[in-house]
């Protein structure tokens, strides 16, 4: 029996440097990729899968990366870890209250974000390893997690908790809320924003009366991602009819990923030198053929440039796409 307070006692004086230490890695993670993502550049990831899983929208939280608020979170973790060991007073009470808070945080904190990481993993696994293989791992993704629940680990059992009841009452709570929040977080990702998707100006204010209404099928979705992987480029300007019918025929889900370049001065985003540029190499290679300048919408699809509104059929053939073509829009 002795023996075992030993080694209890080993660990829980040596919990706090550990769990500092964990969080000091993790932030150091999250640190890299939100330095990369802000810098515009991309992580040094082992395999194209991982760096789609990085550059989707499940690494982006309140239009900020996600790795952001996950060098937050452990910077967080590491000040309630070690603070403590740097606090001195001759208060006893005082430094027991002190001690007992920092221990309540740090359970409750690495409780949210080991689930919270978990999630994540669900969702890796669920939306891009199992469609695209183990090419799709990201690195970066298990090692957050890891740390998360190594911290949570050190927490539990590196403190002689005195009310267990309420500690598994608390990480109930503490389960239930961030399953919440991250489905409420996620929500959004797939679904259009109140059913339809309206062009705006730059500043914001409607352009378009017509909105967008076509929701996006999975062979949409695909042939927009491909396109755009392709670097094919959609030439249009925001207040064009025919610009919006294209957008529409991918639906209002595929319109994110679609390769557009606005080039209406005042659109948002606008790229004019770009599309001056293209459009009077399209003109000079469709003048011949049309008789006219090339307009809205115009289509780059390798060397090749087609002017007006293209049908996905022929957009496909043009990029020599080979996924699912059950189209659900078609051109009319």
């Amino acid at each position: 029996m002795p023996r075992r307070r030993t080694k209890t006692s080993g660990l829980h004086r040596w919990s706090r440097p550990l769990i500092g230490a964990v969080a000091v890695l993790g932030a150091t993670n999250t640190g890299y990729l939100t330095a990369t993502k802000l810098a515009g550049g991309e992580a040094a990831c082992p395999t194209e899968g991982c760096a789609k899983v990085l550059g989707s929208p499940y690494a982006e939280v309140f239009g900020q990366p996600l790795a952001l608020f996950g060098l937050i979170a452990y910077i967080v973790m590491a000040i309630f870890a070690l603070a403590p060991l740097a606090f001195r007073t001759d208060d006893k009470d005082l430094r027991t209250k002190v001690d007992n808070t920092s221990w309540l945080l740090l359970f409750m904190g690495s409780a949210a974000m080991m689930i919270f990481s978990w999630y994540l993993m669900y969702i890796m696994v669920a939306k891009f390893v199992i469609p695209e293989g183990a090419a799709a791992i990201c690195i970066f993704c298990i090692a957050s997690a890891v740390f998360a629940t190594l911290m949570f680990i050190f927490t539990v059992l590196g403190k002689a908790w005195e009310d267990v009841g309420q500690l598994f009452f608390i990480g109930i709570i503490i389960a239930l809320a961030t399953i919440i929040g991250s489905l409420g977080v996620y929500a959004h990702i797939g679904r259009p924003v109140a059913g339809t998707y309206q062009i705006k100006a730059a500043d914001g204010t409607p352009a378009q009366v017509a909105l967008i209404t076509d929701s996006s099928g999975e062979a949409e979705l695909a042939l927009a991602k491909h396109l755009k992987e392709t670097g094919a480029q959609m030439f249009g300007a925001y207040w064009c009819p025919h610009c919006r019918d294209q957008k529409s025929l991918f639906g209002i889900e595929a319109i994110a990923e679609m390769p557009y370049v606005e080039c209406a001065p005042k659109g948002k985003d606008a790229q004019v030198q770009l599309c001056q540029a293209e459009l009077t190499k399209a003109t000079e290679k469709l003048r011949p053929e049309i008789g006219r300048d090339a307009g809205f919408p115009t289509w780059k699809v390798g060397d090749q440039y087609y002017s007006g509104q293209q049908s996905l059929q022929d957009l496909a053939e043009y990029s020599n796409y080979k996924g699912p073509k059950d189209f659900k829009n078609t051109l009319q």
